[in-house]
This record gives C-alpha cells, sequence and structure tokens, in this order.
C-alpha cells in the first residue's frame, strides 16, 4: 500500500495522552503496603477499582481469572486498567493452588494503617498495592488497552515507585494526597512505555504512528465539528485511502466508529450536567439535529438521551 504523504503545514502537535486521560477521569484511590509471606494467594475482585501493584522486594505472580499468569521480580509495576479479577500468588503460581484465598480488600479494611501482613510470618515479598476509578469506564480508548500492562524493572520508573512505596510505609501526614500526586505520573510514565513497547492495535500504538495521532488530536480537541474521513485524512497528511487503511490497523477500528464512540462517551459526560439540553449536548458533538442526535444515541447506548439521564440522575432533561 502507498502512502502520499502531503505538504499541508501541521499545527503544534497536541498532547493526546493528557487529552485522553482528563475525558478518562482518571483518580487514585489509597494504597497500602502489603507484606507476604510464602504460601500466599490474595484476591483482588472489588467492581471499579483498576488495580495498581508495585513489587518492592522479593517476586510473585499475577493470575487472572482465565488463568493468564505473569510472573514479576523486584522493580515491577502492573496497572490493571479493565479492574479485570485477579490474585497475587506465591511461585511458582501453579503449586499455590491449594493455598486458601484471602480478600486483599477484607484484609484492608480490618487492618488499621497501610501495613498489611499475609501469609507466613516472614515476609519475603513486598507488595505496594492500590488502585483507581475511571470517571468514564465506556470510553473508548479503554478498548485499545490490555488487561494487564506490565512495566519491567529497570524502565526509568524507581524513583516514582521508591516515592510512592516510602509513602505507602510511613504513611505521615498527608500522605494520601502525596500518593495520588506520586500515582497520577506514575499511570502516565507507565502508559508512555508501553505505548513505545505494545504491538496490538489501541489508541496507544495510534499515538506512536505521526499521522494518525494528528487524526485523534483533531478528534479529541473538537468533537463537534462536522469530521468526514477525508477531512481527518487531510489532517493526518494522507490519501484518503491510505489514511483509513492506517487508522484501521493501528487503532484495531475504523476511524468513523471510534469518532462516533468518542462523541457518545462526551455526550454522556454531557448528560450528566443537570442544565444541558438535548440540542445544546447534540451541537457539542456533532450532531445538527437533536433528532438525530438521539437516533444515533439510541444506537450506541440502547436508550434515549433522556431515559439515558433518568437512570444516571433520577432527574428528568431539559428539552429545550
Amino acid at each position: 500500500m502507498s502512502v502520499r504523504e502531503t505538504t499541508v503545514s501541521v499545527q503544534a502537535p497536541v498532547d493526546v495522552l493528557s487529552l485522553l486521560l482528563r475525558e478518562l477521569r482518571f483518580e487514585s484511590a489509597a494504597y497500602r503496603w502489603l507484606e507476604l509471606g510464602a504460601p500466599y494467594r490474595v484476591r483482588f475482585d472489588h467492581p471499579g477499582l483498576r488495580g495498581v501493584h508495585i513489587v518492592a522486594r522479593g517476586g510473585c505472580a499475577l493470575v487472572l481469572d482465565d488463568g493468564t499468569a505473569t510472573p514479576l521480580g523486584e522493580g515491577d509495576l502492573v496497572i490493571l486498567p479493565g479492574g479485570d479479577r485477579h490474585e497475587l500468588r506465591s511461585p511458582p503460581a501453579v503449586d499455590s493452588l491449594a493455598v486458601p484465598v484471602v480478600s486483599g480488600l477484607d484484609v484492608a479494611m480490618r487492618t488499621p494503617g497501610t501495613r498489611l501482613r499475609i501469609g507466613a510470618s516472614a515476609a519475603d515479598t513486598v507488595v505496594v498495592c492500590g488502585a483507581f476509578l475511571v470517571g468514564e469506564p465506556d470510553h473508548p480508548a479503554l478498548r485499545g488497552l490490555p488487561a494487564v500492562i506490565h512495566v519491567p524493572g529497570g524502565s526509568g520508573l524507581r524513583p516514582y515507585l521508591d516515592a510512592l512505596s516510602a509513602e505507602a510505609f510511613d504513611g505521615g501526614p498527608g500522605a494520601d494526597l502525596v500518593m495520588a500526586r506520586l500515582s497520577d505520573a506514575l499511570l502516565v510514565r507507565a502508559l508512555r512505555h508501553h505505548a513505545q513497547t505494545v504491538d496490538r492495535p489501541g489508541w496507544l500504538t495510534g499515538l506512536r504512528d505521526p499521522y494518525v495521532s494528528r487524526a485523534l488530536a483533531a478528534i479529541h480537541a473538537d468533537l463537534g465539528r462536522q469530521w468526514t474521513v477525508a477531512a481527518l485524512a487531510r489532517t493526518a497528511g494522507l490519501s484518503r485511502a491510505a489514511f483509513a487503511a492506517r487508522f484501521t490497523e493501528r487503532v484495531g477500528e475504523p476511524v468513523i466508529r471510534y469518532l462516533q464512540s468518542a462523541r457518545m462517551q462526551r455526550a454522556r459526560t454531557l448528560l450528566r450536567a443537570e442544565r444541558a439540553t438535548i440540542a445544546a449536548v447534540a451541537a457539542r458533538v456533532g450532531y445538527s439535529s437533536d433528532v438525530a442526535f438521539a437516533a444515533a444515541f439510541r444506537r450506541h447506548v440502547g436508550c434515549t438521551p433522556g431515559q439515558w439521564r433518568q437512570s444516571v440522575l433520577g432527574v428528568a432533561l431539559p428539552t429545550d
């Protein structure tokens, strides 16, 4: 497939990663210093929480419910952006199946402070465990993230990991605020690292492509514009056919489908504002009429904008 580059001038690149993270509305939750003595099996399955684990000392295995196991060593970071249920097991993971399962959340709820102890009295592994919430769990960008983002030790994140571990261990005044800020920075750095190493299609792979990233920046900067494939191709600096194929290959779905999903996500955010009207929301997300917007919303979400908002907020939606 030939790629025709154009000589159109392109504005300074928009920080698409920051744009998307703001749209996703990540919010860090509390961290705990988890001391583990083999044998152990610690389960994490609280709905809505996206897990973060940092191996401060020793090693363990992270095992998803489908049996996928990721060995973890000292300095490793793992993030579960989809909130998949999982366990931390003492190695070897397969030999720990007979070990009773302990709920990480239950232990945290009944233990004061930030230091938790599970398993044998002699702790050979220490893991800093935390989580974050996603304000927009249906955002199309989440579809492009794997179940587990694994950043090996030695990847340049050690200063963040050490600082976060120290705050989780010491738990001094203001520790929660410091950990939240460190966690935000760590999440961004982890996504950057993953974007440079990922092979599977998704928006992180799209960000690495200079042509696709221009289109992603344009879409998220102005969802209300009447975008077409041809217009986005011009923005990217490619022919229409080359751009359409390249976007699908990098992101994993056609550009128009991605655009529609992004618009519906933004629409749901706007509909949470009590004074928003259907017409106002429609215009903000690129629809020339509230009728067309309502039809598209029903196809995507399964109900009308008014019904969706009433189910979420318990209030009727203004219509004018």
